[in-house]
């Protein structure tokens, strides 16, 4: 079977695949995280396929593919796989920049390849960093390298928005596939809108470190709302002496104007880490966290297809320094089934990218979600390992569980803590399925740990009141950092 493809770009880029002979059943574009399938047309001798490079997750809007490797698979009528030579040269749309070779479909974000470089990219910062333009009454929003729109960066977007809807917000994306909020503007990192809107922004909110070389221009103030309360040691604190990462961190932590806390604990911790010592750090708790009071979840059901009344269990392990992928110390599908309620599976920020989503039965993958806070409103319990989910979710009142089979591995290996997590965990700490599953048999708070659950709350969760995104946004416009009109 001879097939031909192209690309046709006049409305959303769709690759039209031609073949000759029988016409197949199906043809798919199978992806880590989206899949793309369409009933090819035709009669006779010849055959056409129309795979629009667009997908929808969760009931939210069609938006491009995601970038990453896809396989192409032309199913024949009888179910067998027909042989995929194709071929498509590299080609840039204003969403994508593809190429096919054989049955290979290359997805990468819309920047063109003459940008796409080390050369490239240090004229575009040079072009951006030195504009004698003035700044806009803008923020620029980056959430995790831009690999969702969420975080405290994205609940302060939605207070800015409703409390000074002038102020344009622009956000980092690694490419189109990632949904930001209303009435904001994505820009894709690297491309030349990102490096004028990051230069040309009053105001820079960040919840991780700021890639690329960034110079702050006059006038110009980042707000680094940091991701977590953390247990576990952070760059000046990491276990062992490197004196590059020390200088890394130095320089990172001073181009920061402003630090966010969940709590007095997290400033105190946060300070020393990053020795941001004399600047101020606004102990406000989490904006991200205001839905875990005021949320009711059911949007999120909705989108995920989980009934009102079904059990919702959401595992969210942290990502390990020496792997890419998610933790796979869970039969995850025999989890699901030995506790009867629907799993939602949260790989960390770090694991979207390289990681690929988990199948079966009563089994959704959430990593790719929008905004984890939504789905800690639905779960009515947490399997976490040291992730700082810990904090957050402790918010809601209701239980969570600590899988923590690599505890000492990870404590004395990799990272080191801040505290004892077992002799302060809200929740027990297991390290075998079989006491995980007797773990979540009992719905609420163990009595056994009541107490401690109490003081936890206490100790991390005083200011998660459902109002820290008004604070934090008030503390902006009282301070100038943006103009309310």
């Amino acid at each position: 079977m001879t097939i031909t493809a192209h690309l046709d770009d006049s409305a959303e880029p769709t690759l039209i695949l031609g073949g000759t002979g029988p016409r197949p059943q199906r043809v798919t574009l199978t992806g880590r995280r989206a899949t793309v399938s369409a009933r090819p047309t035709g009669r006779g001798t010849t055959w056409t396929a129309r795979l629009p490079l667009r997908a929808a997750r969760w009931g939210g809007p069609e938006l491009p593919l995601p970038s990453g490797e896809y396989r192409l698979h032309i199913e024949a009528a009888g179910g067998a796989a027909v042989p995929v030579t194709a071929s498509l040269p590299a080609t840039l749309t204003a969403t994508v920049r593809v190429q096919l070779d054989g049955d290979v479909l290359s997805v990468r974000p819309p920047i063109d390849v003459a940008y796409d470089s080390g050369e490239g990219q240090a004229a575009l910062e040079r072009r951006y960093a030195t504009r004698p333009q003035g700044l806009e009454n803008a923020v620029f929003f980056e959430s995790f390298y831009g690999r969702n729109a969420s975080c405290n960066p994205r609940a302060i977007d939605r207070e800015l928005a409703r409390v000074a809807p002038g102020v344009t917000r622009y956000w980092s994306v690694v490419d189109l596939s990632v949904q930001v909020p209303d009435g904001a503007i994505a820009v894709v990192e690297g491309s030349p809108q990102w490096w004028r809107a990051r230069g040309a922004a009053r105001l820079l909110v960040v919840n991780d470190w700021l890639r690329r070389r960034y110079e702050r221009r006059a006038g110009q103030v980042v707000l680094q709302t940091w991701h977590g309360t953390p247990l576990k040691r952070l760059a000046l604190h990491r276990p062992g002496f490197d004196p590059r990462r020390m200088l890394a961190v130095l320089r990172e932590s001073r181009r920061w104007d402003v630090l966010l806390a969940q709590n007095p604990y997290g400033e105190r911790v946060l300070r020393k880490a990053y020795a941001f010592l004399r600047r101020p750090v606004w102990v406000e708790g989490y904006p991200r966290n205001d839905t875990l009071v005021t949320g009711d979840g059911a949007k999120a059901r909705a989108a995920l297809g989980i009934g009102a009344d079904e059990r919702v269990i959401l595992y969210a392990p942290t990502w390990r320094d020496d792997r890419d992928t998610m933790v796979d110390f869970l039969d995850l599908q025999k989890l699901a089934a030995d506790t009867g309620a629907v799993l939602l599976v949260r790989g960390h920020s770090r694991t979207i990218l390289p990681g690929s989503d988990t199948h079966g039965a009563r089994l959704i993958d959430v990593t790719a979600y929008p905004d984890i806070a939504e789905l800690l409103v639905v779960a009515d319990a947490v399997i976490t390992d040291y992730s700082s989910v810990m904090f957050d979710y402790t918010a809601t009142g209701k239980p969570i569980v600590f899988f923590t089979p690599d505890l000492a591995d990870y404590r004395e290996r990799l990272r080191g803590f801040y505290f004892d997590l077992a002799a302060h965990a809200p929740g027990p700490l297991v390290t075998t399925q079989d006491e995980l599953t007797a773990a979540l048999a009992t719905e609420g708070i163990p009595p056994e740990y009541a107490q401690r659950y109490e003081q936890w709350r206490e100790r991390f969760n005083a200011r998660d009141d459902g109002h820290a995104a008004e604070r934090v946004v008030a503390r902006i416009l009282d301070q100038g950092f943006v103009d309310r009109a």
